[in-house]
């Protein structure tokens, strides 16, 4: 089969797992456009309170007696705030309330919701973490102030205790929360993608949902193969932040953070994570090689390739150029066809999906191997 080259698109040939909720379709069609195959899994499901009755309660006190301080803790939550007012028809009220507020954001992605409403964030916590803003709140003093905090998710971090303390009138909102994944099974499904082959990078836009997705990992018992993955350059887990890449990072698994903490960053920084060539490679008699869950690179060339042959050749991959038995090689076909004449099939298979006679290398009574070069 020839090759294709030149105009395909860098994410041609990876399927690519969305572990998100909000805005997951704004990613995947992103991710498509560049030539990806994305399955969309969120590990976490955001619900809105846009009608909860205790909301819009909060939202008529806060237009009655203006804050002096908002705290914004996520970008997601802010935005349905905003949505909510809309809805029922207090969002001039409401924005001329908070007009003359001091805004304090929890990382980039609440800056930037802050910015897209209209107002200035004062003050922007670098770390994006609750106690660097609690930190920030007690340095600049509250004494006095009337302080709005908008609550993540999962529900108060403390901010409203902790303003409390220092004096302040404190009320919190919370706009919307997680809840557990739409589809467990699915998410544990991709896990094992992730783990054996079937996919090439899994993102990740919440620290609840990459904890939430690895726990599912983990009850599959493919953790450890996911961490070896990554580690090798053949699994790419990307994270939109350093907040939410800290699961992965307490876990020991290598992950790559967005440079900024938006969607188009995270997808510049899978798209550069391909075309850079921090995807594991091979140099080989045939050119450079690399594999993914839907064919091979080879030569700057895309190879489209069954399941199979594709599960077949990065065995191969992996073995990096040693020698791999007949058995070993069955080991990675469907149970059915688990034994050496499938095995060998399987290799012709592949050979001729290739059309690169000299790639694939047989070893007499020992095995197959890559002709990889010194």
């Amino acid at each position: 089969m020839t090759a294709s080259r030149g105009n395909d698109a860098v994410l041609r040939g990876c399927t690519i797992v969305v572990a998100a909720d909000r805005r997951s379709g704004d990613l995947a069609s992103t991710l498509a456009s560049h030539g990806a195959r994305v399955l969309r899994a969120p590990a976490v499901a955001m619900r809105p309170n846009a009608e909860d009755e205790l909301l819009i309660e909060h939202t008529r006190r806060i237009i009655a007696r203006p804050p002096d301080i908002v705290v914004v803790t996520t970008g997601v939550g802010f935005r349905g705030w905003m949505d909510a007012a809309h809805e029922n028809g207090l969002a001039d009220d409401l924005t001329r309330a908070l007009r003359r507020a001091r805004f304090v954001a929890r990382g980039p992605k609440a800056h930037g919701a802050i910015q897209e409403a209209g107002f200035s964030a004062d003050w922007v916590a670098r770390s994006e973490t609750a106690s660097e803003v609690g930190e920030y709140l007690v340095r600049s003093g509250v004494a006095g102030a009337r302080v709005v905090v908008q609550h993540h998710g999962t529900g108060d971090d403390g901010l409203d205790a902790l303003a409390t303390t220092y004096g302040a009138d404190a009320l919190g909102i919370t706009v919307y929360r997680c809840g557990p994944a739409p589809d467990p099974d699915l998410v544990a499904r991709t896990a094992v993608q992730a783990a054996t082959g079937g996919a090439d990078a899994v993102l990740f836009t919440s620290a609840r949902g990459a904890a939430e997705w690895l726990r599912l990992a983990e009850r599959t018992g493919r953790l450890p193969l996911i961490g070896e993955r990554a580690s090798k350059g053949r699994l790419l887990i990307a994270a939109v932040g350093p907040n939410t890449a800290a699961p992965f990072v307490e876990a020991g698994i290598h992950t790559r953070v967005a440079a900024r903490s938006r969607l188009g960053s995270l997808v510049h920084c899978v798209v550069d994570h391909y075309a850079s060539g921090r995807h594991a490679r091979l140099r080989t008699a045939e050119g450079v090689l690399e594999v993914r869950s839907g064919g091979a690179l080879l030569d700057g060339g895309f190879i489209p390739l069954s399941r199979a042959s594709a599960d077949v050749l990065g065995a191969l991959f992996d073995a990096g150029g040693n020698v791999l038995t007949r058995e070993e090689l069955s080991r990675v076909l469907p149970r059915p066809g688990r034994n050496s004449h499938a095995a060998e099939m399987a290799i012709a298979r592949l050979r001729e999906a290739l059309g690169a006679p000299d790639l694939v290398k047989t070893v007499i009574k020992r095995g197959y191997r890559l002709a990889v070069s010194e």
